[in-house]
């Protein structure tokens, strides 16, 4: 056999090997991750959770994001779409991540714009405008204030709303639930108590039908 043949089959059998320790990888790291969901069911879902969708749904999906990631702002419309197409049968639970510097203030103005009922409409904004107020990774606050005056809001009550004690305690809880479910980077998305076996739009939509066949 001539040696660049053995060379091609060498690197064959390494790729071959590596994606083998990779699937076996993420396997292990979803076990753990379930595991870990399984163990703080308590943790998934607070009475103060966004929700929208069928409350009654079978399937749930636990969305930990952050305003600032931009795939958030990516896989947002995809989660809207998977409510939609299986209306009835999903519904979906916000939580927070605000890993982004300043995040956690963002958060304050969606948690704030709860109070008169714009909270869809001002992340809508959010991730619409993304690249005006996120700056190498970092959240302007200062900027997207400027930018909800697109949006027919009471911007005197939204400042005094911000500072409410219990949008901290809101942020505070679900940093610390996401700790304990293994919500290290945002979108992390638990249905029904499993994490996805891999990130992707395919697992994610793949878990969701899985579990959908199982309880419908």
């Amino acid at each position: 056999m001539k040696k660049s043949h053995i060379t091609i089959i060498s690197l064959l059998l390494m790729v071959g090997a590596f994606a083998v320790i990779a699937m076996l990888y993420n396997a292990q790291q979803q076990e753990a991750q379930n595991e870990l969901a399984s163990e703080h069911v308590g943790a998934l879902i607070k009475a103060h959770s966004v929700r929208v969708g069928n409350p009654d749904a079978k399937v749930t999906i636990v969305e930990f994001m952050d305003p600032a990631c931009g795939t958030c702002a990516q896989f947002h419309p995809l989660v809207k779409d998977l409510i939609k197409h299986y209306q009835g049968k999903v519904n979906l639970v916000i939580r927070y991540a605000p890993f982004h510097q300043n995040s956690d203030q963002m958060v304050a103005i969606l948690e704030a714009s709860r109070k008169q009922n714009k909270f869809w409409e001002v992340l809508e904004l959010m991730f619409a405008t993304q690249e005006k107020w996120v700056v190498h990774h970092k959240s302007q606050p200062a900027v997207f204030w400027d930018l909800l005056a697109r949006i027919d809001i009471d911007m005197t009550r939204l400042q005094k709303d911000i500072n409410d004690p219990a949008i901290r305690k809101v942020i505070q809880q679900d940093i610390a639930d996401g700790a304990l479910l293994g919500a290290t980077k945002t979108p992390t998305f638990i249905v029904n108590g499993k994490h996805l076996p891999s990130f992707g739009s395919e697992q994610l939509q793949t878990l969701i039908e899985t579990e959908i066949e199982v309880h419908y």
